[in-house]
């Protein structure tokens, strides 16, 4: 018996690859920060417990995202923005951003901190679908489709610059590049802005010393072993002694205060030396598997809005975890970029399980759009009146 209202139907491919990246995230935390929180802090689990309060609070970011729906993320596109705006403003005031590794990136709150840098993406993604989608008869237009665009950018590349966050302040490119592509805009002016931006890039990195070591250990990580290169070449060394299979879960070496930050942004190379080949594989399928099904809900979307939320969430993930994977195998230089879901970081986990709820719930309007559209097109035509009323 029913009630007469019609189920949701999620994409279950999608939803299984998520919660697949999560749980396996939970695991591969705890075996990468096991020993290292045991010694600095005294509790083995101290890692694992936080980011597992994280995963809960995404899986209530993402119910949350999913019951709501994606319309309603429409009408907050420009609060969300200003939100993220406040929020890498404040970050930067003494005393209230906190500075790790040089870089001012959090913001402390009682019991918790916050990265806005990670909240600035998906608010960007969210106001660039809203404005693509109103705006999109005048994409090409340079001062209505392109121009404002990018001042937004360069306000929200500057604020991460300022941290400094080189490897958000791509992203945010990157993102903007992506969908105003997929929109329409002339391609024209995004490849003349990606070249009027390789000298401020150039700068960017050429005046910082640390930017600079990045640069030179990518290059030859070897040449310096012992000091800028010394992380990637760990790196290199924990993915290469995994060989096929892999050492084992929880038999890594290179975690033993061999390969720093093992459990954030090289927490694939740990993947790599435990799970082996096998393990990195089943890694890519899952990521492959988000595109693929994102992808795919974004292009059965019901209305504009819906398509470039999607492509912009899928390609948040996608940059992500390609950008991740390749710093660890030393095929580009450092950047501090979450393994998407995977890596330790409750500020990432929790709002790319939220843009999660928002994907989905674009998969489940537009499996019902297609729903709709084959039973109109199997409905009979109606008969002309008077023929067939007798039987």
């Amino acid at each position: 018996m029913t009630d007469g209202r019609k189920a949701i139907s999620y994409d279950p491919l999608l939803l299984f690859a998520v919660l697949s990246l999560v749980g396996f995230g939970l695991v591969m935390v705890f075996s990468a920060s096991a020993i290292t929180a045991q010694d600095k802090l005294g509790d083995s689990f101290y890692f694992l417990k936080r980011q597992a309060v994280a995963a809960g609070l995404g899986l209530v970011a993402m119910a949350v995202a999913m019951k709501l729906g994606y319309r309603r993320m429409a009408r907050l596109a420009y609060p969300l923005l200003v939100l993220a705006i406040i929020l890498l403003v404040l970050v930067l005031i003494p005393g209230l951003g906190a500075k790790v590794g040089g870089a001012k990136r959090w913001l402390r709150l009682p019991g918790l901190s916050v990265q806005p840098a990670e909240i600035a993406k998906l608010a960007w993604v969210i106001y660039l679908s809203y404005s693509l989608a109103k705006k999109r008869e005048k994409v090409q237009s340079f001062s209505v489709g392109f121009l404002p665009h990018l001042g937004v950018a360069g306000l929200l590349v500057i604020l991460c610059m300022l941290e400094p966050d080189f490897g958000s302040s791509v992203a945010l490119l990157f993102l903007m590049f992506v969908m105003l592509f997929a929109a329409g805009a002339k391609l024209s002016y995004l490849v003349g802005s990606v070249l009027a931006a390789i000298p401020f890039a150039w700068t960017a990195i050429a005046s910082s010393a640390y930017r600079m070591t990045r640069i030179t250990a990518f290059l030859d990580p070897w040449a310096n072993r012992r000091g800028s290169g010394y992380q990637v070449a760990e790196s290199l060394m924990s993915i290469g002694s995994g060989g096929v299979t892999g050492l084992g879960l929880g038999d890594g070496r290179q975690k033993l205060f061999f390969l720093p930050e093992a459990h954030t942004d090289f927490i694939v190379s740990i993947i790599g030396e435990e799970l082996g080949l096998l393990g990195i594989a089943a890694l890519i399928a899952l990521y492959g598997l988000i595109i693929w099904r994102g992808i795919r809900a974004s292009l059965h979307a019901t209305e504009a809005f819906g398509t470039y939320l999607g492509l912009g969430i899928t390609s948040l993930v996608a940059f992500q975890a390609i950008t991740n994977m390749a710093v660890a195998m030393g095929l580009v230089p450092t950047k501090g970029l979450t393994l998407p879901f995977i890596s330790y970081g409750g500020s990432s986990l929790v709002v790319l399980m939220g843009a999660a709820g928002l994907l989905l719930s674009i998969s489940a309007t537009a499996e019902g759009g297609k729903r709709r559209t084959r039973v109109m097109k199997a409905r009979p035509e109606p008969l002309p009146p008077g023929i067939g009323a007798a039987a």
